[in-house]
């Protein structure tokens, strides 16, 4: 018998029923920190939108047991607090849940209005190019076409053979906001997920008369993954962020380093752009990208770029 079933069968008819209502809000305030994933299953059909409770773990699949929650989750975000309550039950109460492994996770955000990138915004980054700390945010951009899921390959353009690899900690923006304040930007924050700013490096710095959109924005040139996790579930500000290529470690860095906070970082923006629900911030990148080793090292096909952030989770892309 379980906690569940000892417990209400102490007590009389009515005693149960508000004893009942109590566990309802009592599981629902347990998983009010959650792991939002976009995912179709292996044996095929339309995209889903999932929740998880802890890394790795089966997934609550939100859309298919109540129609009301959409299979975006730009979408939900979009929705609002109501819907996301919903979320919330369907996982207290245990619905709907998938195994892991039946399912290909996508990226688990698709289609967002931006992707805003950071650059120069950690220490050692800056230290390894032998560059002052900014003064302000260094700021562009990334199309948001070119985001893929945690798992899918990179496609290594013919046009270019300096590829690089940034593991960054992403942003996400749950709600519409403009000109915040930093004391106000984490009310718009929902969470936060593993990115990798992959780069064609001579792009981005000899070609496009210095401009860096095009050696950013090539096709697969943004996975993120494999979840995204509630801001509450994680101290951004301390944060392990690691890159290894084939095994070989490569950045090792922490979050503690951002030059700009995350909070500085949304109210910043918000100055000069409203932010939407699904708006993705990449906050830079630590020491170790290859641009910089000596001799620097650029990605080849088959290459395996793994990326990890504490707390977020691992991205897992192979380079095609």
């Amino acid at each position: 018998m379980n906690s569940k079933m000892f417990l209400t069968g102490c007590f009389s008819r009515a005693q149960n029923s508000v004893l009942k209502s109590l566990l309802r809000n009592f599981s629902v305030s347990k998983v009010r920190d959650m792991r939002y994933v976009q995912f179709k299953l292996k044996s095929g059909g339309v995209q889903h939108l999932g929740a998880q409770i802890a890394p790795d773990g089966d997934i609550f699949d939100l859309s298919a047991i109540d129609s009301t929650i959409p299979n975006s989750f730009v979408k939900f975000l979009e929705a609002g607090s109501d819907v996301e309550q919903k979320a919330k039950r369907i996982v207290a109460n245990g619905h709907s849940v998938v195994h892991l492994k039946d399912v290909h996770l996508l990226a688990p955000i698709t289609k967002p209005d931006k992707v805003a990138c950071v650059g120069l915004n950690y220490k050692g980054h800056c230290d390894e190019q032998n560059k002052p700390y900014p003064k302000e945010p260094m700021i562009f951009n990334k199309f948001p076409s070119v985001i893929v899921g945690p798992h899918d390959n990179i496609e290594l353009p013919k046009i270019t053979e300096m590829v690089d690899w940034e593991v960054e900690l992403a942003v996400v923006i749950g709600k519409k906001g403009k000109n915040l304040r930093p004391d106000q930007a984490d009310n718009i924050i929902f969470g936060y997920t593993v990115a990798q700013d992959i780069s064609a490096r001579d792009w981005q710095k000899e070609r496009n008369n210095g401009q860096f959109l095009l050696g950013k924005s090539m096709d697969t040139f943004c996975p993120i993954g494999p979840c995204v996790v509630t801001k509450n579930k994680v101290d951004v500000n301390n944060l392990g962020i690691k890159t290894w290529v084939n095994g070989v470690l490569k950045q090792n860095g922490n979050t503690n380093e951002l030059v700009f906070k995350t909070n500085f970082l949304v109210s910043y923006l918000s100055q000069i752009v409203t932010l939407y629900p699904g708006d993705i911030i990449l906050t830079g990148t630590p020491a170790g990208v290859g641009m910089h080793r000596n001799p620097p090292e650029y990605l080849k096909k088959g290459d395996i770029l793994e990326s990890e952030i504490e707390g977020l989770g691992r991205l897992k892309n192979i380079c095609v």
